[in-house]
Order: C-alpha cells, then structure tokens, then sequence
C-alpha cells in the first residue's frame, strides 16, 4: 500500500465516523493525525487508518470484517 493518502469521503467510509467525530479525536489524541496537502486540502494515511479500524475492532473483542470488492 506504500504511502497512499486518503482524503475525507474515503476515511469517512472507512471509519464510519462523522468529520466533527474525528477531529474531536485528533485533538484528544486518538486518530491519525492528518496531513497538510495545501492551503485547504488534508489527507490521512491510509495504512494509519486501517489499523486504527483494526486496534478498535480488537479492542471490543469483534472480529475484522474483510472488504468486499
């Protein structure tokens, strides 16, 4: 996956999480931090966020569900 970026509408879907969720958690510490792509365009990381999606998911002792395509 090397360093692939997602924008906003990708993490959204990957998250399940609202825009005002996940920057509440930025703040606090407990997502990805974004990246500044310009003036008015950020990005995450992909691979950050999956295993974001992954450690939450074995936190709550839930299986991981796989992608369909």
């Amino acid at each position: 996956m090397g360093n692939l970026i997602w924008r906003e509408p990708r993490v959204a879907e990957e998250t399940g999480l609202s825009k005002s969720t996940r920057w509440r958690l930025m703040k606090a510490g407990e997502f990805s931090q974004k990246i500044q792509l310009g003036p008015r365009a950020v990005g995450w990381q992909a691979e950050a966020i999956i295993q974001w999606v992954k450690e939450r998911c074995l936190s709550k002792n839930e299986p991981v569900a796989k992608k369909k395509n």
